[in-house]
């Protein structure tokens, strides 16, 4: 039987629709990707032409394990995907999930566009499928990634050493996690960011 934690959701705001990731979509995540040329990015796991099949083979065989939700990020004055998302490693009975595997494009980096995308998701999360713990997890050289994590109002956990490969390189990842009694002043902190502009 189907349940919130299988049925995923499309997450709408003023700036951002969160729709769940179809096949069709790799041509326009290579071209958000392509905006900046992510994928060249050393410590970012980012899609090229040459890796889109692979990418979406990974997102939806999770998603069909339900291990994970996939999500492209749409900008809403455009209409146009800019970007791609996830919930991973879900675990229903510890009411615990890491969001990860998240980029924009160049253009939209900075912008409304990330807060407002980390608000839709940590709000479901905490307040729809009732989590006790968000984990977002990023490389230890991706520190444009952690200061913006940090400003969510994420606790940094620690790193996990030589946790995985990347491009040839044994990576550490630096760990943070929201808790569920922190949700209301993280999500207060998100909203007046975003009123603010």
């Amino acid at each position: 039987m189907a349940s919130l934690w299988t049925e995923q959701p499309e997450l709408e705001g003023r700036h951002v629709l969160l729709r769940p990731m179809v096949r069709s979509d790799g041509p326009a995540i290579v071209d958000a990707a392509s905006d900046g040329r992510l994928w060249e990015l050393f410590y970012t796991s980012v899609p090229d032409a040459d890796g889109i099949e692979t990418y979406l083979d990974t997102a939806l065989a999770e998603k069909g394990f339900g291990r994970a939700m996939p999500f492209v990020v749409i900008e809403k004055a455009s209409g146009k995907i800019i970007g791609a998302t996830r919930y991973l490693r879900m675990n229903e009975d510890a009411l615990r999930l890491e969001i990860g595997a998240t980029f924009y494009a160049k253009r939209t980096q900075r912008t409304a566009i990330n807060s407002e995308t980390k608000l839709l998701l940590l709000q479901h999360a905490f307040e729809v499928l009732n989590c006790q713990c968000v984990q977002i997890r990023t490389d230890a050289f991706n520190f444009q990634s952690q200061r913006a994590i940090e400003r969510l109002g994420a606790k940094k956990d620690g790193i996990l050493r030589n946790h995985a490969y990347l491009k040839g390189r044994l990576r550490d990842l630096v760990v943070y996690s929201i808790i569920a009694n922190e949700w209301e002043g993280v999500k207060r902190n998100l909203q007046m960011r975003l009123a603010r502009g």
